[in-house]
């Protein structure tokens, strides 16, 4: 006990009999000393063993949640084109229109969810999420008029909301701010790799067409709605709460459990933090960067989902390939998606430079192809730039998330801005595919490429304006993810810093009059 006082603390002790008062900056500093002591003891070896349990824990799992939540989405705008000009088309079934079919979209829900990961725990809550889905997933083969699909697709958002920014709220509690881009390159490439599933899917359901009385587009989403159902079972059984949950400690030792809470920055989610902390949320919605963070993601969603979702009739109308092999025109879009992000997730890794710098780069590539798109019509021209603007905006988020994760808060803190981001951010996402009227059809849609470029190109400023907002803490960020990295190649852990979010240090000084 008389270590964690001064000298002149312990003489004055003896002298007049009182007990001394620790100083809180003295016992901060010897929690930090502890620390830095705790994390040295590890070596290079036992960090990566420690760090590959975590890695063969989420990876997987969160890639397969990912690539089946977004396999979804693709097949909603893939079912438009089966059959199309057949009776047996969903658009002629429902007695719809192709711009009443854009309206299948949603973006409530996500904040509650989020709010009851930390009380309910991850896995119980991922697990009523993709189960619940599922369910009303297969319900969709039922719907009879477009009144039951937009019900359908309503209690789909409903049942599904939190799952994406539930992940990434568990995940700030096992990877450090610089290591994110690995978790969010493997949801993003298994969710680019869904292109590729969906597309053969869909074709290869296509020839199901009328099998025990049901139309290719129930048969769709029939059975995705099964495999989405099994596989609820293997998140419940699988799926990691927090590190030092008791579940952790069947597969990581209490040394382990202490090791990845310690070497996480000091604004990370904690497992004994509470389940709801009003400040954290209060602080979200004061915080600019907030706003700046979610200003960026709707610009950039509104051209994005706007491609995405009007993908698969794009390719179609190019004539290059009928039916049903208009479906295999998708899988390059996809493919160099999935190519690029494993770039990226190698280049963030290396810390070459600040996340928001790459993220300039993509949106002004991204913002290069959707020019094409607004200004010509050849074929081939527009093929390559919906492959190559496909490309960029799926790479988006891989830095951008990791990103975002480095300026979070605390569980509830964290917990809430991701859901409140991605609810607000996904208003993009509902915009963007309302821009693709019929009426647009007759030249390539060059009017809702066109905006879609604008907001691209808005969306590049957006993001040079958060960037300027988290300037310090990006800086820090990439020092310290550097200092690891030669530590690492030294033979040592680096425990003697880390990033400072709470009083961040100030890499640019502002220019005083």
């Amino acid at each position: 006990m008389s270590s964690e006082f001064e000298d002149g603390e312990k003489i004055s002790a003896k002298i007049d009999g009182s007990v001394p008062v620790a100083h809180p900056e003295s016992v901060q500093s010897d929690a930090e000393a502890e620390r830095k002591a705790f994390l040295s003891s590890f070596s290079p070896e036992e960090d990566k063993a420690i760090r590959r349990k975590v890695d063969w824990r989420f990876l997987w799992l969160i890639g397969l949640m990912y690539i089946i939540k977004n396999i979804d989405y693709t097949n909603a705008a893939s079912v438009k084109v089966l059959q199309v000009g057949k009776p047996t088309n969903i658009l002629k079934q429902l007695n719809m229109t192709a711009d009443q079919y854009n309206w299948v979209h949603y973006i409530i829900f996500e904040v509650p969810s989020n709010l009851l990961l930390k009380k309910v725990t991850p896995r119980n809550w991922q697990f009523r999420i993709i189960l619940s889905w599922g369910i009303v997933l297969a319900c969709h083969a039922a719907v009879k008029n477009k009144e039951g699909l937009y019900i359908a697709r309503f209690f789909l958002g409903v049942m599904e909301a939190g799952m994406f920014p539930g992940i990434a709220a568990q995940l700030c509690s096992w990877y450090r701010s610089d290591e994110m881009g690995k978790p969010i390159m493997w949801m993003f490439g298994f969710q680019n790799c869904s292109g590729i599933i969906g597309s053969l899917l869909a074709y290869g359901i296509s020839y199901m067409d009328g099998l025990g009385g049901m139309s290719a587009w129930q048969w769709v989403y029939l059975l995705e709605g099964v495999i989405t159902i099994l596989f609820s079972g293997v998140v419940y059984f699988v799926l990691p709460d927090y590190p030092k949950s008791a579940r952790s400690s069947k597969w990581l030792t209490p040394r382990e459990q202490e090791y990845l809470e310690a070497r996480l920055s000091e604004n990370a989610p904690k497992t004994s933090d509470a389940a709801f902390n009003t400040n954290e949320v209060l602080a979200s919605l004061k915080n600019p960067r907030t706003y700046a963070f979610m200003l960026s993601q709707i610009l950039i969603n509104l051209g994005g989902y706007g491609l995405s979702w009007q993908l698969p009739t794009v390719t179609t109308s190019l004539g290059f390939a009928s039916l049903p092999r208009n479906q295999l025109l998708n899988i390059p879009p996809a493919a160099a998606s999935v190519l690029a992000i494993i770039f990226a997730g190698w280049f963030l890794k290396r810390a070459y430079t600040t996340r928001p710098a790459f993220i300039m780069v993509i949106c002004a590539g991204a913002l290069v192809f959707f020019v094409i798109l607004a200004s010509t019509t050849d074929k081939y021209a527009v093929y390559i730039a919906v492959v190559f603007g496909t490309m960029f905006y799926s790479v988006y988020f891989i830095p951008f998330w990791a990103w975002r994760s480095a300026t979070l808060e605390g569980t509830t803190g964290t917990a809430f801005t991701l859901a409140f981001q991605s609810c607000v951010g996904q208003v993009g996402g509902v915009i963007g595919p309302q821009l693709f009227q019929s009426k647009y059809a007759y030249n390539g849609y060059k009017v809702p490429f066109a905006i879609c470029a604008a907001a691209i190109g808005a969306g590049w400023l957006a993001s040079a304006w958060t960037w300027w907002l988290t300037r310090n803490v990006e800086w820090d960020v990439r020092r310290i993810r550097r200092l690891r990295i030669k530590a690492e190649k030294g033979g040592k852990i680096f425990a003697e810093d880390d990033v400072r979010v709470f009083e961040e240090r100030r890499f640019y000084v502002e220019v005083s009059k």
